[in-house]
């Protein structure tokens, strides 16, 4: 029985021997009956390893927008680092009160127990103002968003509005 090579289809044809006596000649390539997919994520080599084999497709040209996207826009950078202080600003400043408040009352129990006015003690005042250091951290997070974080987070909803639609008009 013969095997899948040696059927008819994968032969090449035979000259006779007075048309081309002693010229060599490169084998013709034969196109299989059948097409084997691609596989363009193995590591096979890219040539083409056996005479049946479909040549590799041509590579796909694309054209390169005029800016860099998105995710490598210096924007981004931008945005990431006043975000960043932002919140450092605003976490330092409500935890940094309430840290300072706890190490008064562990280090320094004589003054956090002494009395401001009229019976009441400064740990108790100092407790008191933890609600307004909270509001004032919340004021100085709401500030730096509206100076610094807002308006280059519009700035990159502008250009990513403008990159959809100059893709959508392709």
């Amino acid at each position: 029985m013969p095997d899948a090579f040696s059927s008819p289809e994968y032969q090449p044809p035979r000259l006779p021997r007075h048309q081309a006596p002693h010229q060599p000649s490169s084998p013709p390539r034969y196109q299989p009956s059948h097409q084997y997919p691609q596989f363009p994520n193995s590591s096979s080599p890219s040539y083409a390893t056996y005479p049946w084999q479909p040549p590799p497709p041509e590579p796909e040209r694309r054209r390169l927008p005029r800016h860099q996207a998105l995710g490598h826009h210096s924007d981004i950078r931008l945005l990431r680092g006043a975000y960043r202080r932002q919140r450092r600003v605003a976490t330092l400043t409500a935890l940094g009160y309430f840290t300072l408040f706890l190490l008064l009352s562990a280090f320094a129990p004589e003054l956090m127990t002494s009395t401001v006015s009229g019976g009441l003690s400064t740990g108790l005042l100092l407790g008191l103002l933890q609600v307004p250091v909270t509001c004032l951290a919340i004021g100085l997070y709401e500030y730096s968003a509206r100076r610094r974080v807002d308006p280059i987070a519009d700035r990159i909803r502008k250009q990513a509005e403008l990159d959809a639609k100059r893709e959508a008009a392709r």
